[in-house]
């Protein structure tokens, strides 16, 4: 089976807290590891270094106008960037999350590199949860990717997790709250304009509580939910309005997903159904099925359940 997951000397360049993921690879730390340990124990202590790109013709080194982006340590080229390009080294990446950890804030959880180095991740716990529903846990993380791939930005978002099932939720609470920040490399990256912008995680997580008891509150109806999963799977070509494979797989999760008893037959339960296949179902991996639903087209796909389940919540 072929991992995203990057692997360094038969080792996964990863470093986790708690339950071992995925496919059992990586290395196991202690619960209170600090940031910049949980990157050397990733094996994410490098740097990267912009050098000039040539094209050879005719035995001549012509320069391209282009820099490469070559990770020091094996001098790997990672990426084809212009002139104006600013690295984000992964110690600055790492650095970001040292002040809330020291401060009991937060505690780091899993860190990783994904597409052969292209991409790091840091994610870290933030010492705040709530419970719904007589036993629906929830708790708040943080999650910083720093990519090392020409046309990708800079994405550092707060993102709870359900733990009945594990599932990475989305954090959408209106256009207002600013719940992630995407950051270009055109400009140096300035950790203290990040944190001021992201604010307070409690109050973020007190609005999402929120938003969550209204949705379970509100029932569907198997008119309505059919309509929801037709709006985010579309139905099958050549049919009145059947739906696809995986609006299917989606309605058969209502009842069977971890968790269906909070809140049974809501549209808490509907949205959840949806988050659940995009992190436990689709895809062909267990780590591509995670690349997808923490930065591909299902992280997309879980904004777009939450707004119109809200949607359809406030018919």
């Amino acid at each position: 089976m072929s991992h995203e997951l990057e692997i360094v000397n038969g080792q996964a360049s990863m470093a986790y807290v708690g339950a071992v993921p995925w496919h059992g690879l990586g290395v196991s730390v202690p619960e209170n590891t600090s940031a910049m340990d949980m990157m050397a124990l990733a094996g994410l202590d490098w740097r990267v270094e912009e050098l000039d790109s040539f094209v050879e013709v005719n035995g001549e080194k012509i320069p391209t106008g282009m820099k490469a982006l070559v990770r020091d340590v094996d001098n790997k080229v990672l990426t084809q960037v212009g002139p104006n390009w600013n690295p984000v080294q992964n110690s600055e990446a790492f650095e970001f999350f040292h002040d809330f950890v020291e401060a009991g804030d937060m505690k780091m959880h899993t860190a990783g590199s994904l597409k052969d180095g292209t991409i790091i991740w840091a994610l870290a716990k933030v010492e705040d949860q709530f419970e719904l529903f007589n036993g629906d846990k929830v708790e708040s993380y943080l999650l910083f990717s720093n990519p090392h791939q020409y046309g990708k930005t800079i994405d550092i978002r707060f993102t709870p997790i359900r733990v009945v099932c594990n599932n990475t939720l989305t954090l959408s609470l209106g256009k207002s709250a600013q719940n992630s920040v995407k950051l270009n490399h055109r400009k140096a990256f300035d950790s203290a304009s990040v944190k001021s912008t992201l604010g307070i995680a409690h109050s973020k997580l007190d609005s999402y509580r929120e938003m969550a008891e209204h949705l379970g509150s509100k029932r569907y109806t198997a008119i309505t939910l059919d309509e929801y999963l037709t709006e985010l799977f579309g139905v099958k070509t050549g049919t009145k309005g059947d739906l696809t494979r995986t609006g299917e797989t989606v309605r058969d999760l209502m009842e069977t997903q971890p968790g269906a008893k909070y809140a049974e037959g809501s549209w808490w339960t509907a949205y959840n159904a949806v988050t659940y296949f995009a992190d436990h179902v689709a895809g062909r991996s267990n780590d591509t099925r995670m690349q997808s639903a923490w930065f591909g087209v299902n992280q997309k796909k879980k904004v777009d359940a939450l707004e119109k389940a809200l949607e359809y919540a406030d018919a």
